[in-house]
């Protein structure tokens, strides 16, 4: 995965972001980069992204489950060093709440419907559209949330992960403003899934001065522009092999989104520019982030 961070920091993309998307830490690859790579340092690195794949996989094991989990997949690593690099990262163990007390809660109410679907935008940062989507590998579901910018329909945030919950959709909206910058006024348009209904996504909507925006129920042409980009991901990358590994799927993900959809796949509605092409050409350099 290291050599597809450094290409995409290359063409502008954070580091910060692209890490976060394809779910390693910063730590490691920036260690990668340093020349020359010692063999205990490739080893550490190793057993970080191990550590971090099991915390992540289940977030409420503490860190002595951790290291049982990292030595039955082969590493070496006593119960000290996996508390040392899980203090280092934050990875801490989060103990859910009781099911019976938050039965009760109810989703936040749901937005106007905003956008009559009319997927069109005069200038970037106006209308963005989410969603999300899913599908099989031999180790289980990955989740993909997209935020598309409807002006030049390239695809400003993207979050993977193994569960879908609100977080999956909290870190797309997170990552589309670290790309875009300012948003204010911005209109998101999602369908009424839970996760848009969160208190999660309600807050980091109003802490970015968002406007959200949602379809009907049950109405799949209230988000079209979004299923249409969805069945392009199908066909292209989701449906072209069987996937065994989470990770190779979220590297052919990311690897379609940022190399052939947003640079080589030109697009009748855009003038037969891709959108990269087309937001260079038809937009100040100044309003967009890179």
């Amino acid at each position: 995965m290291y050599p597809l961070v450094r290409e995409l920091s290359e063409d502008g993309i954070p580091v910060t972001v692209t890490c976060r998307v394809l779910g390693i830490a910063r730590q490691p690859y920036y260690r990668w980069r340093a020349i020359p790579v010692s063999d205990a340092d490739r080893q550490e690195a190793h057993l970080v992204n191990a550590i971090f794949d099991a915390h992540r996989d289940d977030p409420e094991f503490g860190y002595r489950f951790l290291a049982d989990e990292v030595r039955d997949a082969g590493f070496t690593a006593c119960d000290r060093t996996v508390w040392k690099i899980c203090a280092a990262n934050g990875w801490w163990s989060v103990f859910g709440k009781n099911k019976a007390r938050t039965a009760g809660k109810s989703a936040m109410p749901a937005h106007d419907d905003l956008v009559r679907r009319n997927f069109t935008a005069d200038a970037p940062n106006h209308l963005s559209l989410a969603d999300i989507t899913e599908h099989p590998t031999a180790e289980g579901k990955l989740y993909l949330c997209t935020v598309k910018d409807a002006y030049s329909n390239r695809i400003v945030g993207y979050s993977i992960d193994t569960r879908m919950k609100a977080r999956l959709a909290v870190i797309a909206i997170n990552n589309a403003v670290a790309r875009r910058g300012e948003v204010d006024g911005c209109i998101l348009h999602t369908d009424r899934g839970s996760q848009f209904r969160s208190r999660k996504v309600h807050r980091v909507l109003a802490r970015h001065h968002m406007v959200g925006s949602m379809g009907q129920v049950g109405a799949a042409g209230d988000n079209a522009a979004m299923e249409s980009f969805f069945a392009l991901l199908q066909k292209n990358v989701l449906d072209r092999r069987r996937w065994t590994t989470r990770g190779e799927l979220r590297v052919a993900i990311v690897t379609w989104i940022e190399r052939t959809y947003h640079r080589r796949r030109r697009q009748l509605a855009l003038g037969r520019l891709t959108p990269v092409e087309y937001e260079t050409i038809m937009t100040p350099s100044a309003v967009l982030a890179a």
